[in-house]
């Protein structure tokens, strides 16, 4: 059998070397890759230009000849793919530096091809001092140009920007980030995100959200950027508006894309024709919660995708399940992750939710280096099965998330997840695992249990009374009691008052609610993850 993979990176060089390690010489396999670079660490780029990575070879996973020797797959760079030709089965490919055309047949062909960086049509674009982040080169001439630098902007608010705007502000480079969208963290709930800006903009790094660049200016280089609603003075522009799947070369194939221009998979990796395949960050996959067609242009996904891919070709009949648009970012001094489906994309998509936030500790609180997580949990209402989990804190917000991840994939409930047997040591976790304690607080409250609230579900603010449970007084404007002290009626408060329980986390607010229940008080709300969730509460109400 001979097999044509166009594109290297992830999911190519992925494809090639499982079917070399599931065919061996029964099988020709050969990469047509137009750049130099083969398999390299896309997702370490922006830790490269913040030299959490020292060394640039470290981003090459293997060149092309380490690639062949180990696998035995037949590397070829510097050429580019320009037709397909599904009925005799070839393809044409140019030779970049002489220009030379040749035709290759294949067996089966498995396109790899990937996206390239989206260059918005923005005057100035062209100027030195204008970046993008797809491959080492970019990263290390990023890295290069950043010795004398004072202001950057970076232009987008994803995953990958947001970690280029955290190298560089640690690097004590002034950063901020301008993003059309209404919000930073795409997947992530709305109030998600605007705690990420907030932490981000008391962090030094300044968020933009809702504004759209205009031009960038300067003389001979980048010295102001434009947008809408401001200029902003910059010595250099990262652009990291997203990116667009590398298929311009098939549009007269016949082949089916997406709306995106992405290929659309089967759940063999096949396209609408049974000899080709598509892989990676140009493949349209689904979500394995929701069954609907999804765009998943990450690391993680093309990997799997490859080797379900390659088990294919290799005559194992082998299926993709989709994904959960399961990430993790890191910011400065906290880690966000995410997994499954938001609460608003679940109310979107018509499920019947239900939903809780609480803060807890990510380990045992005496623990030297003991902080908190802030996690959401998504479940459906009626089956109680978990549909997604967002989880932030400075700590291992990676571990709720692959737990997450782990149930939903297997389909858990919540009456199942209620028991789990996970680690503890006080290194490591607490004696009821952070994720576990987040289970029973959602079934607390859909069993009735917990009467709780987010910030933006509560009409009327001012017409509640907001009471302060905390160990200690935490804003002063408040009327404090502890929860200790409440031990019958409270003067002043009707049994049927609207009454609001605030406290650091949220635990004191539900001890103080059923003790408030068992004194004839009927209309009491905890506020979903304290003062830790709500940090600008404390400027409301003062």
């Amino acid at each position: 059998m001979k097999v044509l993979i166009i594109g290297g990176v992830a999911a190519g060089t992925k494809t090639a070397a499982k079917i070399k390690r599931e065919m061996g010489d029964n099988c020709s396999v050969t990469i047509l890759n137009k750049g130099d670079d083969i398999s390299y660490a896309g997702c370490g780029l922006p830790y490269y230009v913040g030299k959490v990575i020292e060394d640039k070879s470290s981003l090459i996973v293997n060149t092309p000849e380490s690639f062949s020797k180990l696998t035995g797959a037949e590397v070829r760079c510097g050429v580019e793919v320009t037709s397909i030709d599904r009925n005799a089965k070839q393809v044409t490919l140019k030779t970049l530096s002489t220009g030379e055309k040749e035709n290759l047949s294949y067996d089966k062909l498995v396109i790899a091809t990937g996206a390239d960086p989206i260059k918005p049509p923005i005057p100035g674009i062209d100027l030195p001092g204008v970046f993008f982040m797809r491959t080492p080169n970019d990263a290390i001439k990023l890295r290069d140009s950043i010795e004398n630098v004072k202001r950057a902007v970076v232009i987008g608010g994803g995953f990958i920007g947001l970690e280029i705007a955290e190298n560089l502000s640690a690097m004590g480079i002034r950063v901020s980030v301008i993003d059309m969208a209404e919000h930073v963290m795409p997947g992530f709930d709305t109030d998600f995100a605007e705690y990420v800006e907030n932490h981000m903009a008391d962090k030094g790094i300044m968020i933009f959200t809702g504004d759209q660049v205009v031009g960038i200016e300067g003389e001979n280089k980048v010295e102001k950027l434009r947008t809408k609603n401001r200029a902003i003075k910059t010595d250099l522009v990262v652009m990291s508006v997203g990116i667009r799947p590398n298929t311009g070369f098939l549009k007269d194939t016949g082949l089916e894309f997406a709306p995106n221009k992405t290929l659309i998979a089967d759940e063999y990796m096949l396209t609408n024709d049974k000899d080709i395949y598509v892989v990676g960050d140009c493949a349209f996959v689904k979500n394995s919660l929701t069954n609907k067609p999804t765009w998943s242009p990450m690391g993680s996904s093309a990997n799997h995708e490859g080797r379900i891919c390659a088990q294919n070709i290799s005559g194992k009949s082998k299926t993709y399940n989709g994904v959960l648009g399961t990430t993790v970012v890191k910011l400065p001094e906290l880690n966000a992750g995410k997994t499954g489906l938001s609460k608003e994309i679940a109310e979107k998509e018509g499920y019947n939710v239900c939903s809780v936030t609480i803060a807890t500790d990510d380990k045992a609180h005496y623990y030297p280096g003991a902080s908190n997580f802030i996690i959401r949990m998504v479940a459906e209402k009626n089956t109680r099965k978990l549909l997604g989990v967002q989880v932030m804190g400075p700590g291992a917000v990676d571990k709720i998330v692959d737990i997450a991840a782990t149930a939903i994939t297997l389909g858990a409930d919540l009456y199942s997840l209620e028991s789990m047997d996970l680690a503890y040591a006080p290194p490591f976790s607490t004696a009821i695992h952070p994720f576990v304690v987040a289970v029973n607080v959602l079934q607390n409250k859909l069993n009735g249990e917990l009467d709780s609230v987010l910030l933006d579900e509560i009409e009327d603010f001012d017409s509640w009374t907001k009471l302060d449970v905390s160990k200690a007084p935490s804003i002063p404007s408040l009327r404090y009691i502890p929860v200790g002290e409440i031990n019958g009626e409270i003067e002043g408060l009707a049994k049927d008052e609207k009454i609001l329980l605030i406290c650091a986390k949220g635990k004191n607010s539900y001890m103080a609610q059923n003790r408030l229940k068992r004194f004839g008080y009927t209309n009491t709300k905890v506020l979903e993850g304290g003062i830790l969730f709500y940090p600008n509460l404390k400027v409301m109400e003062e």
